[in-house]
């Protein structure tokens, strides 16, 4: 049980002890800062511990987001600081030197620090805070807002902190703020206002995020085994549960940030299981579609590369520019005088065709039309989406001068997935030919790909990978700082995936399409897999698994070679082999990893997908 330290006896009438016991803590009162220290160090390191001025009148929800939320090793709101197991060294330090400064000996035999003086900060908890901003401990303070959160000294200044409390309602701020603060226009007018209170009442009953992401996961499935049935109520059935799906998917975030249950293991589904359940989605239309007499798996398998793509010019563009200098363009600036425009705010998020509105489109078009129509829409929607997003990126990248760092270069790299028969042609050209990584990029796959879609399987098609093969080596021959360097990723994947399109496609047989669907799907997860892990600071997958799947120029050039070598119905057989062992691979690694102590908590409150 997390232990909260009042340094001091709480003034007559104060509801702090209950309110910190109702927030799960069990709460010890210290006299003074020397028994202060005493109570913090009996804590169990493992625990959450806070400390907190017995003063404090504030919002009950003001608490909870300063002492609870699992994010944050230390945090801290006026009155109030609270450390995780990783920041206690930090607290327990500054609190020693609190201790020792207002009477004691410091550690180390420095000289006491003087008595508070007029302008110092009268509670301990806040100069503790003081203190381990001159340490540089990085204390997390969350937006309050609206909530009170304050440590007065007298009966008037008391007074006038408990009416300023009573003027705002908790609740109503609590559940406004479990809403992510940019979403989009579908989102926001047409989930939001009651899925948040859907989070609330599974709150009230003890339910976790996870358990409602599991729940969204098994409604979508549910939902394409509907579409997979090809009758006109099942693809009604599919849409009614594709949109249920979605209203579980917003409220698990929602429940998260109501009850602050951040999990590292809840970002992991939460990031996954959306891809999982749209994917899995498009091939229950394919498969209803069939049924009826309509081959669309490779509209189903094009629908999931161009969003993938998508992505992935989202996640490259973001890496390597967050954190760079001089972070500034025409362009932006422009985007930012846009956006003081209210309409233009939801115009710019409706035409990026997010997941709220794209997964109303497809929920009302599979209801009301067929599959076919469904994924034409679908292909347009987000070709124009993917045209206008990487256009704009492309002039900011062209107009603003901003240096990469390393960590931008690494993380390029690092989603460019290249694998161990890029390395030595890439050392090799490294230093002799000039770094042009977009242009060999865009030439490579634009080879292999009109090579795979005019030729079909073949040798023509093998040289067409080998050519490949080099102009993937030397795109990544050099460090990735170029203004337009975020494209190789992007290119790469479009490179490989169409690849196995086409030679699927053009290979004539039942069930080809369906494997190459499969083997893209796990291709996508490793590579969704890869941006999760460098989100949250950790790296990319280890080098082995990255060896061992290929790297995207192996995959491609062994595809190409298997289509070249085998029939069409063995070629289906090949590509439903290396799609089973890539998805055993991929996920037995990513499980072992997001589960274990040391994976990092990613939550994205960034654009939605």
């Amino acid at each position: 049980m997390p232990t909260a330290i009042l340094t001091g006896q709480p003034v007559p009438g104060s509801s702090i002890e209950s309110d910190l016991r109702s927030l799960g803590f069990d709460v010890r009162t210290a006299a003074d800062a020397a028994e202060a220290e005493t109570l913090l160090a009996a804590v169990p390191g493992d625990q959450r511990v806070a400390v907190v001025d017995p003063r404090f009148v504030g919002h009950l929800h003001a608490l909870r987001l300063g002492l609870t939320d699992p994010r944050f090793p230390l945090a801290a709101i006026p009155g109030a600081v609270a450390a995780q197991p990783a920041g206690r060294q930090a607290l327990t330090r500054a609190m020693a030197r609190e201790h020792s400064a207002t009477g004691g000996t410091a550690h180390g035999g420095a000289p006491a620090r003087a008595k508070s003086s007029v302008g110092d900060v009268d509670s301990l908890a806040d100069r503790v805070v003081t203190a381990l901003d001159a340490d540089g401990a990085g204390v997390h303070r969350p937006e309050l807002g609206s909530l009170v959160a304050a440590v007065p000294t007298d009966p008037q200044a008391r007074n006038e902190a408990r009416q300023a409390v009573s003027a705002v309602d908790d609740e109503a701020v609590r559940l406004k703020s479990a809403v992510k603060a940019r979403d989009g226009f579908f989102t926001t007018f047409f989930i939001s206002p009651y899925s948040r209170y859907i989070a609330r009442w599974c709150a009230r009953r003890g339910l976790t995020p996870n358990q409602v992401t599991t729940a969204s996961l098994i409604t979508a499935l549910i939902a394409a085994g509907c579409a997979a049935t090809g009758t006109r109520g099942g693809f009604v059935a599919a849409g009614l549960l594709l949109i249920c799906s979605f209203v579980l998917d917003c409220t698990d975030g929602q429940l998260a940030r109501y009850s602050l249950q951040y999990s590292t293991l809840g970002a992991w589904l939460d990031a996954t299981f959306d891809r999982a359940k749209e994917y899995a989605y498009y091939a229950g239309l394919a498969l209803g579609a069939a049924r009826g007499g309509d081959d669309v798996w490779a509209l189903a398998l094009g629908a999931m590369v161009l969003q993938t793509c998508r992505h992935v010019v989202d996640f490259s563009f973001n890496e390597a520019n967050h954190d760079a200098t001089a972070n500034t363009s025409p362009t932006a600036a422009l985007s930012g005088r846009l956006d003081s425009v209210g309409w233009t705010v939801w115009v710019r998020r409706m035409i990026v065709l997010p997941i709220g509105e794209r997964w109303a489109m497809i929920a009302v078009l599979t209801a009301a039309t067929t599959p076919r129509i469904t994924f034409y829409a679908l292909l347009i929607g987000c070709a124009f989406a993917a045209t206008y997003t990487t256009a704009g990126r492309v002039l900011r990248s062209l107009t603003r001068r901003a240096e990469r760092t390393d960590r931008a270069a690494q993380a390029l790299a690092d989603l460019a997935d290249s694998g161990p028969l890029a390395g030595p042609p890439a050392r090799l050209l490294r230093g002799r030919v000039p770094s042009m990584a977009p242009l060999g990029a865009a030439l490579g796959a634009a080879t292999v790909v009109t090579v795979a879609w005019t030729a079909g399987p073949g040798w023509w098609v093998v040289l067409a990978a080998g050519a490949y093969l080099l102009f993937s080596a030397q795109a990544v021959s050099h460090p990735l700082r170029g203004p337009l360097d975020w494209l190789v990723p992007p290119l790469f994947r479009a490179g490989e995936y169409l690849t196995v399109l086409a030679l699927a496609a053009k290979s004539d047989v039942n069930g080809a399409l369906p494997a190459a669907f499969g083997l893209v799907a796990a291709v996508a997860y490793h590579h969704y897999d890869t941006v999760y892990r460098i989100r949250g600071n950790a790296g990319a997958p280890p080098a082995w698994l990255v060896s061992a799947v290929g790297g995207q120029e192996g995959r491609t050039l062994l595809v190409a070679v298997l289509a070249a070598l085998l029939t069409a119905s063995q070629f289906t057989v090949a590509l439903t082999v290396l799609a089973v062992a890539v998805a055993l691979l991929v996920l037995a690694e990513s499980i072992r990893f997001w589960v274990s102590a040391g994976a990092p908590a990613v939550h994205d409150e960034g654009e939605p997908a």
